[in-house]
């Protein structure tokens, strides 16, 4: 099971086409800090620190699954408004394609500020004004669906939210289409009536969604939860039921029973969008043809990532793979990022308002000094991301008897750090145009350098110049070896 939760992690997740069709959302974080109560009224003043947009509803699937490596095609309507605006922007740098997307004058997008403070949410205000789709705009959905189908889609997600967007005639027009090319139709479920989802490939509802559709509290214990999610799976006509359970994990109904998979031991700080998270994995797994047990147990292990973090939150491929690796003693292999997917992860984690930094360098032998740079590149953002230069750069840079470690072999050992993200080769003698790509908030180098000295500063938003470790080089770890030799 687990060799085959490997591979498709690391190769098959990458060639999944899916597109995800529901009720696409803003979702903003405002951050603060509260120290004193309003003495206008007794409410507490949250003195605001930084906000974060991030794609909320349908759209936080979608990026979901963008994260996850997926290549994603997304269809929802917005309005002609900022939201509205701001939402494709973060669709566009998550590498999604949003050409099935509507735009509507007469149409408000959802949006959802949670104001947080102190680490706990104080409120949240809801922007929206929802109707129904026109006979014109449910023909367009289903175009731009025909087409993908006929390209190879690979899944499909109804992601439906109740605000408007997917109502019995366009469920079953999407299901029924998705059936004809055999393509797996996966649905998020809103409300008590699900005859809409008739013939989908599976729903994911959590235990309150499932007690809703049944019309009756049903206790988190696996046989009242088996035993009425047969029932409902055979009246609805479905290939699987995944009902997500909070602390006791995931369940899966199907054919001869039922699969039971315990969560993963977490701390949890926020379920926003944890059901999202589940879907994008259960999604692509269904699009690869996983088994059932290993698709539970990689649902479950990105659901905990998921509620470790505040808010909204997308859990990317790297992060799961690891955490399906956490058991294993060594890790056998690492591929560095290729400059499209390098491009691709910036792009998503400036999306969702994380502070990027780029450094680069040959990083051969590494040692002490390196690994202390690098450490405090890494401290000025979030996340830290490595030029390597390559063999053939090297020698360029360094002479003919460099590089001593091979790039595959210096790409392993970087990405083994803590402090570092990924890893991208570029064969260059600097990295001006691989950050022609990259764009990072923040642009790294060490040494005396001036700042308008450094290649590719006028792709960074700032340049920080740190100084290296005395005592530590790559030149004199070989100049040590060659003399202890003789």
């Amino acid at each position: 099971m687990r060799q085959d939760g490997e591979k498709f992690l690391s190769e098959d997740i990458l060639k999944v086409k899916a597109a995800v069709i529901g009720d696409v959302m803003m979702d903003q974080y405002v951050t603060g800090s509260v120290n004193r109560i309003s003495p206008e009224a007794p409410v507490p003043v949250n003195l605001v620190k930084g906000e974060r947009n991030v794609p909320g509803g349908a759209a936080n699937t979608a990026a979901n699954l963008a994260s996850l490596g997926c290549q994603v095609f997304v269809s929802g309507i917005v309005g002609n408004d900022q939201n509205g605006k701001m939402l494709l922007d973060l669709l566009k740098n998550a590498g999604i394609d949003s050409n099935g997307i509507l735009v509507s004058d007469d149409y408000q997008t959802t949006a959802k500020i949670r104001i947080l403070g102190a680490g706990q949410q104080m409120m949240r205000l809801d922007y929206e004004r929802t109707r129904k789709l026109t006979d014109d705009e449910c023909e367009s959905v289903m175009e731009w669906l025909c087409g993908l189908l006929k390209a190879g889609l690979d899944c499909v997600v109804i992601s439906d939210y109740g605000k408007g967007m997917i109502d019995d005639i366009l469920s079953q027009k999407i299901i029924k289409k998705a059936n004809e090319y055999n393509v797996p139709v996966l649905v998020d479920p809103k409300g008590s009536d699900w005859e809409k989802y008739d013939g989908a490939y599976g729903i994911t509802p959590n235990l309150k969604e499932l007690s809703d559709c049944a019309g009756k509290s049903i206790p988190n214990e696996s046989a009242p939860i088996e035993a009425e999610g047969k029932r409902i799976r055979e009246k609805f006509h479905l290939k699987y039921l995944f009902v997500t359970r909070s602390e006791r994990g995931i369940t899966c109904i199907m054919d001869g029973g039922a699969i039971h998979r315990a969560s993963v031991a977490q701390d949890v700080f926020d379920v926003s969008g944890a059901g999202d998270t589940v879907m994008a994995v259960t999604a692509a797994c269904a699009a690869a043809g996983i088994d059932m047990e290993t698709t539970l147990e990689l649902a479950n292990r990105a659901a905990g990532i998921a509620v470790s973090h505040v808010g909204t939150y997308q859990v990317e491929r790297k992060e799961v793979l690891d955490a399906w690796r956490d058991n294993e003693p060594v890790r056998l292999d690492y591929l560095p990022l290729t400059w499209k997917e390098a491009e691709n992860k910036v792009n998503l984690w400036k999306a969702r308002g994380e502070t990027v930094v780029f450094t680069n360098g040959c990083f051969d032998i590494l040692h002490r000094g390196h690994v202390t740079y690098l450490q405090k590149a890494a401290s000025l953002g979030d996340h830290l991301i490595v030029g390597l230069n390559s063999d053939d750069s090297v020698k360029m840079l360094k002479g003919e008897d460099r590089p001593v470690n091979r790039e595959n072999d210096r790409s392993f050992m970087l990405a083994a750090l803590r402090c570092v993200d990924d890893v991208v080769v570029f064969g260059e003698e600097t990295p001006e145009k691989l950050l022609t790509h990259l764009k990072p908030d923040i642009l790294v180098k060490g040494g005396d350098y001036k700042a308008e000295e450094v290649a590719g500063r006028q792709y960074a938003g700032s340049v920080e110049i740190l100084p290296f470790v005395d005592g530590y080089s790559t030149t004199g770890v070989i100049k040590k070896i060659k003399r202890e030799k003789q």
